[in-house]
């Protein structure tokens, strides 16, 4: 599994105009699923976004020591399979990706992971394989990236 996780200020996704979901502070989490995708690789990837201190201390002594758990604050988890996108000429090549059918239920378990892990009323996300609109104001900005084939580096 593939993370892309921005610290944002807010982060909201609408579909046909309709908005589905919005956060106030935490985390915007642009979910893809390789083929190849385990149990193993969802909970990685849940431990590293409820744990992950990408928050200052409280008393601001420290830059990087509070996660979005001891915050309290929200995720906003959005399916995204171009994260496995591979230049295939000049267009992408998504057969690393899982797919779609399977991809669906996969997505479903890992969200509830990410919820019976936290809080969940504080895990959102969008519609999976719909057009999404995704806004967010970051905080930082702070992007960093996680990959479950990379589990001890490649932040």
């Amino acid at each position: 599994m593939r993370a892309v996780i921005q610290r944002v200020r807010s982060a909201s996704v609408e579909v046909d105009g309709r908005l589905v979901s919005s956060i106030g502070p935490g985390l915007l989490c642009l979910i893809g699923i390789r083929d190849t995708d385990t149990a193993a690789d969802q909970e990685f990837l849940c431990r590293k976004l409820l744990n992950f201190r990408i928050w200052p201390s409280s008393d601001g002594s420290k830059s990087w020591d509070q996660n979005v758990s001891q915050k309290g604050y929200e995720l906003l988890l959005v399916s995204q399979f171009t994260l496995y996108a591979m230049a295939k000429g000049n267009k992408p090549d998504y057969h690393l990706a899982m797919p779609p059918d399977q991809a669906k239920d996969f997505y479903s378990e890992f969200l509830e992971r990410v919820r019976r892990g936290y809080q969940a009323v504080r895990v959102k996300d969008g519609v999976f394989g719909a057009m999404m609109d995704v806004s967010l104001v970051n905080d930082g900005p702070v992007t960093l990236n996680f990959d479950s084939q990379y589990p001890t580096g490649r932040c």
